[in-house]
């Protein structure tokens, strides 16, 4: 992750441990055929102690951009010269792109991807709607801000932890109407989101809340993905939630805000969530 960047072609990545299963390369290639981009975008598998030196050589050998996913956000927020306003209020970054300066800056797109696939790609409309989301950790604090912007009646962050629920809320209680609490006092009564924050999906898990959270419209989204259902979104379509969607919109939206920061020119995501989810 260096030496290999000082070509005439720009190179980009993504940067994480494990990264081997992701799909932004294929994503990223399918952007860059599409908006008639030259660029090689690669994988990069980088243990937590070894970020630093490998991402500042990447940079150093001419390297564009990166994308930056599970464990190095946080240390992605600390390495970049200056962070966008989004990536401040996360204090995640999962975008690094080089400045003219030799700065490199730091934005999260998490956010803005997972709006544009509700609202763009699935048509919700969330103004004045209850929001629940299950988590607490930098995938929620990812999504909050841009999901506040929808103004929505509330917004709940509930955690197995409480207290991590409840500090992750008052870090963005100058923004809207958000409050934190554990997963076991999530108010018996349906939602009309449910986003599914936490990690248990990556291991066939599901957080454990009350079925009085889902109702007939209740929709349902779950940040993991695949080509199967999660136990959380098996397990609420069975509850008799409305709708239940996994994160694959999300991924490609925030990916095309990931691309449109480092060429300027957005791509078309449709035909590629098309081609990935086929």
């Amino acid at each position: 992750m260096g030496g290999e960047t000082g070509t005439e072609v720009d190179q980009y990545g993504v940067v994480g441990h494990p990264v081997a299963r992701s799909r932004s390369p294929f994503i990223h290639g399918l952007f860059a055929k599409q908006t008639c981009q030259r660029l090689a975008y690669r994988l990069y598998d980088v243990m937590p102690d070894d970020f630093v030196m490998r991402v500042t050589g990447f940079f150093a050998g001419g390297g564009r951009g990166l994308n930056v996913t599970v464990p190095h956000k946080p240390a992605a927020a600390a390495f970049a010269h200056t962070l966008t306003p989004r990536a401040e209020q996360a204090r995640a970054v999962n975008t690094l792109a080089a400045q003219a300066d030799g700065s490199i800056l730091g934005d999260n797109t998490d956010g803005i991807g997972l709006v544009r696939d509700l609202t763009l790609n699935l048509g919700l409309v969330l103004a004045g709607s209850r929001v629940l989301i299950l988590g607490a950790g930098g995938a929620t604090r990812g999504i909050v801000a841009p999901l506040l912007d929808l103004a929505p009646d509330s917004l709940m962050i509930a955690n197995r932890t409480a207290d991590r629920a409840r500090v992750v809320a008052a870090s963005f209680a100058d923004l809207g109407p958000v409050k934190g609490c554990g997963f076991h006092e999530i108010e018996a009564h349906p939602w009309d989101l449910v986003v599914n924050a936490t990690a248990a999906s990556l291991t066939g898990g599901r957080p454990d809340i009350t079925p009085a959270a889902i109702g007939a419209n209740t929709i349902c989204y779950d940040l993991a993905y695949g080509h199967e259902p999660t136990a959380f979104l098996s397990w609420a379509l069975a509850e008799g939630a409305a709708g239940a969607h996994l994160g694959w919109g999300m991924l490609v939206e925030q990916a095309a805000e990931s691309f449109h920061l480092w060429r300027g020119v957005r791509p078309e995501t449709g035909p590629v969530l098309d081609v990935l989810k086929g």
